[in-house]
């Protein structure tokens, strides 16, 4: 990407409205995949001067490892080891992390394609600071919505607050993705019920993953919730939600 283009492609920091036009939204962890050094220091003041927690990395390798240890990705398709709908499909195999591709390419097959390989969002360069980061608000209040038969559920020491999705074990804080977390109040909404494989991948995934998809994500549960006691295995059927 010549320097030119890079110019044109964010809102220059000098040119940031000022710091309280957006301290009504939330703050995330945003993980740029760009290998341009101009483009992604710019991008990266830009998001941080707004209360955003920034990772950047410059490869595909590089953005698959990291895409589980934030809120949110924007990917740049074009990238130097591996095409970015590759990439993006990469991050979707191994995480349900929100991801917005960027790109120069704007025809309608190329966003389709974009969507096809996982993608949330597709945002066209050049684009201006503020429609990314309503982008971002946008594809996070998507990416946060749960349906909410109880706001809070409190069954022995864990607590799933489903307003704010954030889960507690005698009050300590546990950091969950967002499946893990859906996963997790779908069960503790079901206490005394087995849930059955099948039922768990089509209310949390869409019946889109596998068998191995439902053991893996229970099984991280499990581990960070600090005890396998919390969750049942019900050989043949399912899972119930247990007591540690």
């Amino acid at each position: 990407m010549d320097t030119a283009t890079t110019e044109t492609t964010h809102t220059h920091p000098d040119e940031l409205p000022p710091w309280n036009w957006r301290t009504e939204h939330a703050t995330w962890h945003i993980l740029v995949v760009e290998s341009d050094q101009t483009a992604a220091e710019e991008l990266t003041h830009g998001l941080r001067h707004n209360g955003h927690a920034v990772t950047r990395v410059g490869t595909g390798c590089e953005a698959v490892r990291a895409c589980t240890e934030v809120d949110v990705v924007l990917l740049r398709l074009e990238l130097p080891d591996f095409d970015g709908l590759a990439v993006c499909r990469g991050i979707r195999s191994v995480s349900d992390v929100p991801v917005i591709a960027v790109t120069e390419r704007g025809s309608e097959l190329d966003c389709v394609l974009g969507l096809q390989a996982g993608a949330d969002d597709y945002l066209v360069q050049p684009y201006g600071l503020r429609e990314l980061i309503a982008r971002i608000d946008a594809v996070m209040r998507r990416a946060r919505s749960v349906p909410a038969t109880e706001p809070v559920i409190c069954r022995g020491a864990l607590k799933v607050d489903a307003t704010t999705r954030q889960v507690t074990v005698n009050g300590v804080e546990v950091d969950l993705t967002r499946k893990e977390f859906d996963l997790l109040y779908l069960l503790a909404s079901h206490p005394d019920t087995v849930i059955p494989r099948k039922q768990l991948m089509q209310k949390v995934w869409d019946g889109s993953w596998s068998r191995r998809t439902v053991d893996t994500h229970v099984s991280g549960l499990r581990n960070k919730l600090g005890s396998s006691d919390w969750i049942i295995t019900v050989r043949g059927v399912g899972f119930r939600l247990g007591h540690a």
